[in-house]
């Protein structure tokens, strides 16, 4: 079976990477970016497809893709890890169609960011989806799912790497289906879908208003490999990648948030008054760590 691979995130490399292996399928045709402004995950497959000796096509914009895409034979097409919507021209143009990826459960959960919304969102469970890829967003019939475990230990990187393990026995199972004419295609419920939106930069700003829960769920949301949480001090924005919830031991129903309530010299840990309670910066970029009694904002 013959596969045009689409994707330039770090989920697309390792997709690749278990697809190459099986004896169902070829890849005989690779669309990725070489540079990607706006995934803090980019990967290259370009590396991938000269050390193959597969025929690649840099991303530039539709048409140029179509005109690429008649030089080359496939079956099918897997797009996975890519911000662009496929043109109908595009997935007509396979004779299996196109699928598609998402790390939710869908249709729960369609749209962007899915792996930080669900972190930062204090869900306990999410999924690893593929689906038969239509002129909608994450809206096409499922192909394969299977359910996530979100633990209070997980950050964006674990979360990441178990959403990939179940992908790849997935991808395995669904392209030797593919292949026999096995697949089995469900239809998403409408009624139960909803649409996450695209972040921005103010909503990795940590307001130390909001509960130490909900502080501790947006650093491990956006930590490694993504851009970081961050907060303002002196006029920089360092980055905050890890941190604690601390047992309040003292009054503090008097002390306003932000409040740097203990400095650990040595580790430079920092105990920080949140809404309800103290949160310690483990990991951070403070450039000069602040003193106790200062403000972060």
């Amino acid at each position: 079976m013959k596969v045009l691979f689409i994707g330039c995130v770090q989920s697309s490399y390792e997709l690749i990477q278990t697809l190459h292996g099986l004896s169902t399928a070829s890849i005989t045709g690779i669309v990725t970016k070489q540079i990607s402004d706006t995934n803090a995950d980019h990967v290259s497959l370009v590396p991938f497809a000269e050390r193959h000796n597969i025929p690649y096509h840099d991303y530039e914009g539709d048409r140029q893709l179509r005109q690429w895409l008649a030089k080359i034979e496939y079956d099918v097409i897997y797009c996975f890890g890519w911000s662009h919507l496929l043109s109908a021209e595009v997935i007509a143009s396979a004779r299996s169609g196109a699928i598609g990826y998402h790390p939710t459960l869908l249709p729960m959960n369609r749209g962007r960011h899915p792996i930080i919304w669900a972190l930062a969102l204090g869900l306990t469970e999410t999924g690893s989806t593929f689906f038969l890829i239509d002129q909608g967003s994450d809206s096409g019939d499922v192909v394969s799912q299977e359910r996530v475990v979100i633990g209070d230990e997980d950050d964006a990187r674990t979360l990441y790497d178990r959403l990939m393990s179940s992908a790849k026995r997935q991808i395995v199972r669904l392209t030797n289906d593919l292949y026999e004419g096995k697949l089995q295609a469900i239809p998403q419920n409408d009624s139960m879908s909803n649409y996450w939106r695209k972040r921005n930069a103010s909503d990795g700003l940590i307001d130390w208003r909001m509960s130490s829960r909900k502080i501790f769920n947006l650093v491990r949301a956006l930590t490694r490999p993504y851009v970081g949480a961050h907060c303002i001090y002196k006029g920089e924005q360092p980055k905050v990648w890890k941190v604690q919830i601390v047992a309040a031991k003292d009054q503090l129903a008097h002390v306003e948030p932000g409040k740097v309530l203990k400095v650990e010299t040595d580790s430079r840990s920092l105990d920080i008054k949140t809404g309800d309670g103290i949160v310690r910066l483990i990991e951070h970029t403070f450039s000069s760590i602040p003193a106790e009694g200062e403000y972060i904002r």
